[in-house]
């Protein structure tokens, strides 16, 4: 299949409009209409990567961290990421990042980190702001229940854990018509008066041209009448970070041999324990330092996340445990998690998951 098959797919799911500002996610090295028959899933895309690529026949390498944070300038092979991106154009490969945008939706990396722990009811931490627009229209009685679903179809109306919301209201609408028109209902040159229905949904800001053709392809009349607000509001469903609860309390030292055997980690560096049992789990994939309060504001027991330096484990100040377990350790199920998303939707494709550890942090015990 054509390489803008499945990075669309990917980016449906978790659209590039997620992505932070300083992140640089999505297809780095390669182009659309590329002709691709197997796929390499990697944490990181580093030149034992790239070789595996070779060996194994694959014309993508499918990463959660992109090779390629800030502008190159030159391609003289002085550093690892200019060799990397040669050696992809050299042989044809294909580089596509999937990072924060990942990060960011409520299915992705922090929702697996959740599972592998077996936390349940689950949410958001920290969701974001902005992301959400409403569409209003004016439709004929007739055609409301057709405009509804084509809507929803593409996309309209889902809140939380529920779809095919609208508001709706019937009212009188009005138009006349100059001598170029051709109305659906009504004479050119006279008012006309129509039972309408005010229909009214919200949708991800990031479909919103999706959205206006459904609604343009299923609206009877000849020009469209529609609003759109921006909306301020949480979407609950995008943000930063996951919490959620165990099945029974734990006692922190247990619980903490817990998470070391089913993240695989080595090292834990966490704050002091607290005394109290844990029951609420905060986690975030990778650096996640910038959660601390919403954690202890949302009444997590324990902020499970990685990269924190010496002076920021004081911030606890006893209010919860603080557990480093590592960036590489923290994010490597999303290697299974892409996996998973992708043999999903495109059953046949061939996927290999790395055999490569590119963890660059060692440790001597």
């Amino acid at each position: 299949m054509k390489l803008s098959q499945l990075t669309a797919y990917l980016e449906s799911l978790a659209p590039l409009a997620y992505q932070e500002e300083y992140d640089n996610s999505g297809l780095i090295v390669g182009k659309p209409d590329q002709e691709i028959s197997q796929a390499l899933i990697s944490l990181d895309c580093t030149e034992a990567i790239v070789d595996e690529a070779i060996a194994t026949d694959c014309q993508l390498v499918i990463s959660h961290h992109p090779i390629v944070f800030r502008g190159l300038k030159k391609f003289n092979g002085k550093t690892y990421v200019e060799r990397v991106v040669e050696k992809a154009i050299r042989h044809n490969i294909a580089l596509y990042a999937i990072h924060t945008n990942l990060d960011n939706i409520g299915q992705g990396v922090n929702a697996k980190i959740a599972e592998t722990l077996g936390l349940k009811n689950c949410h958001i931490l920290a969701p974001k702001h902005n992301l959400l627009k409403k569409l209003v229209t004016y439709v004929p009685v007739s055609h409301a229940e057709e405009v509804r679903n084509a809507l929803f179809n593409a996309g309209a109306g889902n809140i939380g854990n529920y779809s095919e919301c609208s508001f709706n209201a019937e009212g009188t609408g009005t138009f006349k018509g100059n001598d170029q028109a051709d109305p659906y209902v009504g004479e050119p040159g006279k008012r006309h008066l129509e039972n309408e229905i005010r229909i009214e949904t919200i949708y991800p800001a990031t479909i919103e041209s999706k959205i206006l053709m459904a609604l343009v392809l299923a609206h009877p009349y000849e020009e469209v009448a529609y609003d759109l607000y921006a909306l301020t509001n949480q979407n609950q469903q995008v943000g930063s970070g996951m919490i959620g609860e165990l099945d029974e309390p734990m006692d922190e030292e247990a619980f903490l041999f817990d998470v070391k055997d089913k993240l695989r980690t080595r090292v834990i560096r966490h704050t002091a324990f607290t005394g109290k049992p844990v029951k609420k789990v905060a986690v975030c994939g990778g650096a996640g330092g910038f959660l601390l309060k919403q954690a202890i504001a949302a009444g997590a027991d324990i902020f499970i996340t990685a990269d924190y330096k010496y002076h920021e484990f004081f911030d606890a100040e006893g209010q919860l445990v603080i557990a480093d377990v590592g960036h590489f350790e923290s994010e490597q199920f999303t290697q299974q998690l892409l996996y998973e998303i992708i043999k999903k939707k495109f059953t046949t494709f061939a996927l290999r998951l790395t055999e490569v550890n590119t963890n660059p942090v060692k440790y001597f015990i």
